[in-house]
């Protein structure tokens, strides 16, 4: 979503980075302006005395209403109040002028401060019924209705914003986390093939050198020798497809990482670890790390659990991941990205059963068959060492 202005470093639309809701929000909240002057011309024809103060109001909302989310957040008590105070003015010769005020209660919720919400709705909650009782007359269920749509709807925004709030710095965390994993992984494989090569190569280019002095004046010495640079550069490279397979096989493991950040700071326990000496082949660790992610994602958004845990069992010949939770169950069989797991394990010639009754959580369970030559080495072993 590209805008025809820079928003400040620190407004809303910053900090949530979700230009969907920024938009249906601004757009919802500022629809109701269509009625201004609908129901004045209904109720009383047209007259400049309400059209042109309604006319200019609807052009100062819409700077302010776009600052709420645009502008720098120090300064929205400031866009708030200046909605309010034009409403209550225009409350005087436009009845609807009190639905400014109603919106001021709703933009004040972006603060991230209950309590600055609290006493500004309870401000302008008294404003309204002393303008209403005193000046404009208005009947009792005006009043009502200014104080219910904005308490109700300030306190939904409010909570509905710290959430994506908290989904944002959730994603941040899941980025950094993700970016210090690929950093030291790649640290790590450095060093390794650093002390797996360095002396290595060093052996090699001598007794290489030392080969070609001998090759006319000692040729079976120089045939012993290079046979030795052989056997050296055949270990070197076992060496190193066990290093590059311990790479690869890293991708389960963050995902358990990153799925015990995610939902622990949404208030969920988790339970699982990647057991030690399982190395899968990268073909079927793979797409299983996305299952895990969309599962978790799944736990994460829908199912209003507080306890999730994923288990693994494996031998030479079959692998599987059981991914559970308490939540409210009732996960369809094609639904929530179910029908994408379904295929990524179907890919594997695996098999993935879903048990969620209503109520009573959820477990998925996925069965991947192994080819007993697939199965990759343990870590830090080169191919076929024992």
């Amino acid at each position: 979503m590209r805008l025809p202005f820079q928003p400040a470093p620190d407004s809303l639309y910053v900090q949530l980075r979700s230009p969907v809701f920024i938009a249906r929000s601004a757009l919802g909240q500022a629809a109701w302006i269509v009625m201004l002057p609908l129901i004045p011309l209904g109720l009383q024809g047209f007259a400049w005395s309400w059209f042109a103060p309604t006319l200019l109001s609807v052009l100062v909302f819409l700077y302010l209403h776009l600052h709420v989310y645009f502008g720098p957040p120090q300064r929205l008590p400031w866009y708030v109040a200046g909605m309010a105070a034009m409403g209550l003015g225009l409350w005087m010769v436009n009845p609807m002028g009190f639905g400014y005020v109603i919106t001021a209660c709703t933009a004040l919720s972006a603060t991230p401060n209950f309590r600055l919400w609290l006493r500004g709705v309870a401000l302008l909650t008294v404003l309204s019924m002393t303008m209403a009782w005193l000046w404009v007359d208005a009947p009792l269920w005006i009043m009502l209705v200014v104080v219910v749509a904005g308490v109700l709807g300030g306190l939904s925004n409010f909570h509905y914003i710290n959430n994506l709030r908290k989904d944002a710095d959730l994603r941040l965390s899941q980025i950094e986390v993700r970016r210090l994993a690929t950093l030291a992984e790649r640290e790590r494989i450095g060093r390794d093939l650093h002390d797996l090569l360095g002396h290595t190569l060093s052996l090699v280019a001598i007794k290489s050198e030392l080969a070609r002095r001998l090759a006319l004046e000692d040729p079976p010495r120089a045939q012993q020798e290079m046979s030795e640079v052989e056997r050296v550069a055949r270990h070197a490279l076992a060496e190193v497809r066990a290093a590059v397979t311990g790479m690869r096989r890293s991708d389960l493991a963050s995902e358990i990482i990153s799925a015990r950040l995610m939902l622990e700071a949404s208030g969920v326990s988790f339970e699982g670890e990647w057991p030690e000496g399982i190395a899968l082949p990268a073909a079927v660790e793979a797409p299983l790390s996305l299952v895990l992610r969309e599962a978790v994602t799944n736990i994460h958004r829908h199912a209003r659990a507080t306890a999730a845990s994923v288990r693994f069992v494996h031998d030479k010949t079959r692998f599987q991941m059981q991914i559970s939770d308490n939540g409210c169950g009732g996960l369809a069989a094609h639904g929530n990205g179910v029908s994408g797991m379904r295929e990524r394990v179907r890919s594997l010639g695996g098999s993935l059963e879903i048990d969620s009754p209503r109520r009573h959580g959820t477990t998925l369970r996925i069965d991947v068959p192994l080819a007993k030559a697939a199965v990759a080495a343990p870590r830090g072993l080169p191919e076929g060492a024992a």
